[in-house]
């Protein structure tokens, strides 16, 4: 049996048991016993769906809508309602993870068109530093000196500097996510535009023999800051990509599912900009020794890794158990 085939085959049972977890969600004093048993019975029916679509459509749209509905069947038959605070935790340790391992090539993808942006305004300016005026926008061309590097942090509110960078990154993320109702083309835009900027600023720099100096000031804030933005790019181009090649789905329904999905890769962002945010308010500007800097930057890197891993973890033991019972 081919994909079309069995999704209209059982697709409306599917739905029946997502209005069932609807309405248990909203009133579980007043569900009557038959439907207790026929949610029951979905819920298990959905499960050996499942089971099949892992087996046979294990990349297919229809395999992570079964995984996510059944999920939520088994938290309600099997689980106490548990506190806001334990469902943020296991977004940001188990939830968000998983949506990267499903979608990490989006991601990729969205770190690659921002390297080709650097890779092309680093040549470019590298041949002739007056092509920064026009690679630029006049307001950071004309304001940006090498040889002022550093000078004058001391007078900086960093409260209001890192606030201020908090909320001009998460802009950034968010256009780069909104782009993916243009099939992805403004997100495509925002991810070289700003690795055009990172480009051109890395040859001026090196223009003046300050290389290191330079780097210093971006990495300890911009590793974070980095994974954050080709992540919200990446939820931009998964969006993009479901409305341009849709499969067996309408182009509406792509929108809506694949739009849940990208607004909790984004969400799962907001505290990496926060991090960020914190460290090139506070730390990028402080007067510490350039290693000092390197330092913290290769903190934010390892941290980083821990947090993928253990997150990883988590979310094979969840599949796991989703899958056994």
């Amino acid at each position: 049996m081919n994909l079309k085939q069995y999704v209209k085959q059982h697709r409306e049972d599917w739905k029946e048991l997502e209005q069932l977890v609807s309405l248990l969600h909203k009133n579980k004093r007043n569900f009557a016993a038959k439907d207790i048993q026929q949610f029951h019975r979905l819920y298990q029916k959905s499960a050996q769906h499942l089971s099949y679509c892992q087996t046979y459509f294990p990349k297919e749209d229809v395999t992570f809508y079964l995984n996510g509905l059944v999920s939520k069947a088994h938290n309600l038959l099997y689980k106490d309602q548990v506190s806001s605070f334990k469902q943020i935790r296991y977004f940001f340790t188990t939830k968000f993870i998983g949506l990267l391992a499903e979608q990490w090539k989006f991601v990729f993808i969205a770190m690659i068109l921002f390297t080709l942006g650097a890779v092309g305004s680093f040549f470019s300016v590298l041949q002739d530093p007056l092509h920064l005026y026009s690679i630029l926008p006049a307001e950071i061309a004309y304001a940006v000196d090498p040889e002022q590097l550093g000078v004058g942090h001391d007078s900086i509110d960093s409260s209001l500097m890192s606030a201020s960078i908090m909320t001009n990154n998460i802009q950034v993320a968010f256009l780069a996510f909104a782009g993916g109702i243009t099939f992805g083309l403004l997100t495509a835009y925002v991810l070289v535009y700003n690795g055009i900027i990172v480009g051109a600023l890395a040859a001026l720099f090196w223009h003046y023999d300050m290389t290191y100096e330079f780097w210093a000031y971006i990495v300890p804030h911009g590793m974070i800051e980095l994974v954050a933005i080709f992540i919200a790019g990446g939820a931009g181009l998964l969006m993009g990509y479901k409305l341009f090649v849709p499969g067996p789905y309408s182009r509406i329904y792509q929108l809506k599912e694949q739009a849940k999905r990208s607004v909790q890769l984004l969400l799962g962002t907001i505290p990496l900009f926060v991090i960020a945010g914190v460290i090139e308010g506070f730390i990028t500007p402080a007067a510490i020794s350039l290693e000092a800097k390197y330092f913290v930057a290769i903190l934010t890197v390892v941290g980083l890794l821990l947090y993928m891993v253990i997150g990883t973890i988590l979310f094979q033991k969840e599949a796991r158990v989703t899958r056994d019972s």
